[in-house]
Formats: structure tokens, C-alpha cells, sequence
């Protein structure tokens, strides 16, 4: 019976080997069919009008990989540093391709637990400088992890942890990045001004039924990164993602193309997420998605004051 579970014990671990080995060989094809798509693209770099036209999807979420290329490409950067803040296991982000294909130093920050071994199980640790850190992030805790982890000039900052990204941002040094890249909640239109509380232990889930009162408006984070030496230059297609340039780089310089739009084309965004009051996805589309929130407090940016407000009292 001991030889048995032996074997057993044996064959499990060759099995959670193979899978292992399987997953990081998808990765690589994945890898290098992307790098192709992106040399590709890249031909056009200097021709595009509109952000998301650069996009291409490898690692990223959705098609910002290929935008962080583009900008990379455009401000001369040679081996772009990172930080990223809400990366899950690094399957998904927005830093994956670049750490794999310059192996520079970045630093990848989120709550999941195991976060490091999970993380590993997905890239190689030798191939750069990858510092993991497994941490929730607070406006009370952000630039202590930043200052503990981090011996280099960052090229990129990206944050998207659904939440009081607006606080976050907030308490950031001016000037922190050559490039920042932050998700916003289209469905607060492109006209408000707002942002959800800064609240302990804020949860998109639990703050409201529906999952779509969360983060802030692409007003208030515009607004915000200017004060921090920073201009937009659009978004990706979903419209969920900004990204931002440090003003020493300016634009009629480095970006003279690219065309800026009105806000309400950046947050007429087709995500439907939504949940009924039983968790279940309803799909909620266009107006309906604001309506369903316009009783929940959010916090009015345009107000001198930084009033606590309800949605429906300001729309």
C-alpha cells in the first residue's frame, strides 16, 4: 500500500509537471507570435492618428501591449523599467510582454495570495530583475512599498485594482513615470467629475450589487495626472485604460499625430458587466448601466468642497 502511494504521489507530480511545462510552451508560441504581429504593426507607428490603433493583444488584457510598444518606441526608450499594481498571477497584464521580451527591472505588486510562486510558475525568474511583492495597496501604504522596493528610475506605472484608484494616484510623487497608464469607469460618462470614496478595504463587489460603481471617471483621473506633470494621449479600444505622458515629453514633439477626441467618444464604452441583485450578469448596456448606480455616494472632484454626493443628484 506504501508502494502505492508512492506511485501515486509520483505520478501526480509528473502530471502537475507536464502541465506546467504545457503552459509555459503555450506562452512562448504565444510570445512569438505577438512579437511578429508587433513588428508588423510597428511599421505604422509613425503614421497613427489614433492610440488603439497601435493595439495588439499578447499578455495584456486588451491590446495594451502593443500601445505600451508604440509609446516605448516613440520617447526612445531602450529597455523600459516598470511598476504594476494589480497584476493577478501575471497571466494577464500589462508589463507581462515587456518583462519576457527586454528582461529589464520591474516590480509587480498585488493582494493574491502566493502571489510570488504563482507568479513564477508563469515566467521565468532568472530572465530579469521581476520583484514580486505580495501586498494590498492603500493611500497609507502605497509610496512606503514604492520606496522599498524600488532603486530605479520607472519608465512605466500602471494601476488598475478597481477600487480608490483615484487616492492612490493622488498620493504619487509628480512626475513618478515616462509613461502611466490607469483604468477608469466609462460608465460615469465623460462629463463627471467624480471618484468612489477613499475607503478601507474598498470593494467594487460589495459597494454596490451591480459591480459598476467603482474607480473614477476619466474627467477626474485627466484632471488629476495633469497636476502630476502629465498629459493624455487616449485610450484603448474597450475604453477602460488611459494612458498619460510625462509632460517632459511633449506631444507636439513626440505624439504630433495623434488626434484627441471629445471625453464622451473615450467612455462610450460596449463592456457589459453588470449583475442583478443576485449576482448574475445582466448586461446592462448605455444608460442603463448609470442608472442602475445613481443611488450610490460618490465623491464630486469639481466641488470645491470634495462633497459626498449621489449619482443621481449631479447627473
Amino acid at each position: 500500500m506504501k508502494n502505492l502511494y508512492i506511485h501515486l504521489a509520483e505520478l501526480i507530480s509528473n502530471v502537475c509537471s507536464f502541465l506546467n511545462i504545457k503552459k509555459k510552451l503555450v506562452a512562448k508560441i504565444n510570445y512569438n507570435l505577438g512579437l511578429n504581429n508587433i513588428l508588423l504593426i510597428s511599421k505604422k507607428y509613425n503614421y497613427i492618428n489614433r492610440l488603439e490603433e497601435s493595439e495588439c493583444k499578447i499578455f495584456s488584457q486588451n491590446g495594451e501591449d502593443g500601445i505600451l510598444d508604440y509609446i516605448i518606441y516613440k520617447l526612445e526608450i531602450k529597455r523600459p523599467t516598470f511598476i504594476e499594481i494589480g497584476v493577478g498571477s501575471y497571466i494577464e497584464a500589462n508589463t507581462r510582454f515587456i518583462y519576457d521580451r527586454f528582461a529589464p527591472k520591474g516590480i509587480i505588486i498585488d493582494a493574491e495570495k502566493n502571489l510570488r510562486n504563482k507568479v513564477f510558475s508563469n515566467v521565468n525568474s532568472w530572465k530579469g530583475d521581476l520583484r514580486v511583492v505580495e501586498q494590498k495597496i492603500s493611500t497609507e501604504n502605497i509610496n512606503n512599498i514604492i520606496s522599498e522596493n524600488c532603486d530605479f528610475k520607472i519608465d512605466i506605472f500602471s494601476l488598475d485594482i478597481d477600487s480608490v484608484d483615484y487616492w492612490i494616484i493622488d498620493k504619487l510623487d509628480s512626475n513618478l513615470s515616462k509613461i502611466f497608464v490607469a483604468e477608469y469607469n466609462s460608465v460615469f460618462g465623460g462629463t463627471l467629475e467624480v471618484t468612489v470614496p477613499n475607503l478601507d478595504n474598498f470593494d467594487r463587489k460589495t459597494y454596490h450589487y451591480s459591480h459598476l460603481c467603482y474607480g473614477m471617471s476619466l474627467k477626474a483621473l485627466i484632471n488629476l495626472m495633469a497636476k502630476k506633470n502629465f498629459y493624455f494621449i487616449g485610450t484603448n479600444s474597450v475604453k477602460n485604460n488611459a494612458f498619460f505622458v510625462s509632460k517632459d515629453y511633449p506631444k507636439e514633439k513626440y505624439f504630433k499625430n495623434l488626434e484627441i477626441e471629445n471625453l464622451n467618444y473615450y467612455t462610450d464604452s460596449n463592456i457589459r458587466e453588470s449583475r442583478d441583485t443576485m449576482g448574475n450578469l445582466n448586461y446592462l448596456s448605455g444608460k442603463e448601466k448609470i442608472k442602475e448606480i445613481q443611488d450610490c455616494e460618490v465623491i464630486d472632484i469639481s466641488s470645491d468642497a470634495n462633497k459626498k454626493v449621489k449619482i443621481k443628484d449631479i447627473i
